[in-house]
């Protein structure tokens, strides 16, 4: 079923490509994107994984709630996909507040993560970016989300690519402008009540990570990669020559390459520790 509900009465759009039996992968999308943002990277990984994209509360074809609502709870929403399909455990791949999404997962649920991918994301409200996302609710709330969009798009995309990427941008809609702002002001309001604490809780995560980051993202930079990376027993830093924020579009052939491999690796791992035992 496309649709499963939530104890709050919100609904949740999945969907799933590649066999059954794969090793299943589950797609974590950011601020006001869709399941669809993740196109290129289904694409992808067709022949070699399950992969299991879904709308967060708010975006997409998933509710948006009356009330207020937290990162945790949609951390909770990605478990509840999991459990939707059957899967114990997944390889959870999550991208900008898709990454923070991930990390509450890795330290809240650590039984059900194979691996972790944190790409383009932060543990941490910096002060400016804190202003800076208020800033995007308030014009997405007064001027609409295609204003939104079209004033947030240079925070995504490096100024080289923006003209090449401009109409794949418009085929992947992930920006879902069609939706009311609603959904988005209150994914923001999520982002900005999140406190540091869980920060320290990093330090716990065991399993195999991943940290990607291009070099030109300046919404998230390098910096913000690199204490994750820190903070993270083990934690392997790639940064992506050329990329800026949007850069599972924008490189999309090398972040999938990174991330297939990695999955891949740990897979073997996996099967070789289960054989030792």
């Amino acid at each position: 079923m496309p649709f499963l509900s939530r104890p709050d009465g919100v609904n949740i759009h999945t969907q799933t490509t590649g066999r059954e039996d794969a090793p299943p992968v589950l797609l974590i999308q950011g601020l006001g994107m869709n399941k669809n943002g993740w196109a290129l990277q289904r694409f992808a990984m067709a022949t070699k994984f399950r992969t299991i994209a879904f709308d967060n509360r708010g975006a997409g074809r998933s509710s948006i709630p009356d009330s207020e609502f937290t990162l945790e709870d949609m951390a909770d929403d990605a478990i509840a996909v999991l459990d939707h399909y059957g899967i114990r455990t997944a390889h959870v791949v999550g991208a900008s507040m898709g990454g923070a999404i991930s990390q509450i997962v890795a330290v809240k649920y650590p039984e059900r993560v194979r691996s972790l991918t944190l790409a383009c994301t932060a543990c941490r409200n910096l002060p400016w970016r804190t202003e800076l996302l208020q800033h995007w609710a308030d014009t997405a709330n007064v001027r609409g989300i295609r204003q939104w969009a079209d004033e947030s798009m240079r925070w995504m995309v490096g100024p080289r690519s923006f003209r090449r990427l401009a109409p794949a941008i418009g085929w992947l809609g992930p920006l879902a402008t069609f939706r009311p702002s609603t959904g988005f002001s209150k994914q923001v309001a999520a982002i900005l009540d999140t406190d540091d604490s869980m920060v320290a809780e990093l330090s716990h995560i065991s399993v195999p990570t991943l940290v990607v980051v291009g070099n030109q993202d300046i919404l998230t930079p390098r910096a913000d990669s690199e204490e994750i990376a820190e903070r993270i027993p083990h934690a392997e830093l790639v940064v992506i020559s050329g990329a800026a924020h949007g850069l599972m579009v924008e490189h999309a052939s090398t972040f999938n390459r990174i991330v297939v491999d990695f999955i891949e690796r740990t897979e073997r791992s996996g099967r070789q520790h289960l054989r030792a035992s």
